[in-house]
């Protein structure tokens, strides 16, 4: 079951959040929060507070379920570009130039990840199953 969460219009460059939204694209939901604390970058604080909030959302659609055995990772992150305040600079011998203020919109969807069979298990399968088929053929 995924979760979804989004934060609109935050006053910071996309280019800048791009940063830290692929640092943690595709990783373990407790393997990204520790990357998001310690981050340097001014976007990891807003990023691991939207990622909170996305565990949020999924605790609260699978009350039965524990966040701990859920096996939870980021199954997308991506940032959009929200509006842009534009404003005037003054600038030498009466011009003016353009200040583009920019803001983004970010989208996280977190989900679990089913776990994998051994490969005896998987050999086992894939041996039962292509015997019938193959006296069929014959």
């Amino acid at each position: 079951m995924e979760a979804v969460a989004k934060l609109r219009n935050v006053p910071t460059s996309p280019r800048k959040m791009r940063l830290v939204a692929d640092l943690v694209r595709g990783k373990k939901v407790t393997q990204a929060l520790g990357l998001l604390r310690f981050e340097a970058n001014i976007g990891a604080e807003k990023i691991e507070k939207l990622l909170l909030s996305a565990l949020a959302n999924w605790q609260q659609h699978n009350e039965e379920e524990r966040i701990e055995d859920a096996n939870l990772y980021i199954s997308e992150i991506f940032v959009d570009e929200g509006r842009q305040l534009k404003r005037l600079r003054p600038a030498p011998q009466g011009r003016g130039h353009r200040i583009r203020k920019r803001s983004n919109h970010v989208t996280l969807k977190i989900d679990t990840k089913a776990e994998k069979l051994g490969s005896k298990g998987a050999k086992a399968a894939t041996t039962t199953e292509e015997t019938p088929k193959a006296d069929a053929k014959s």
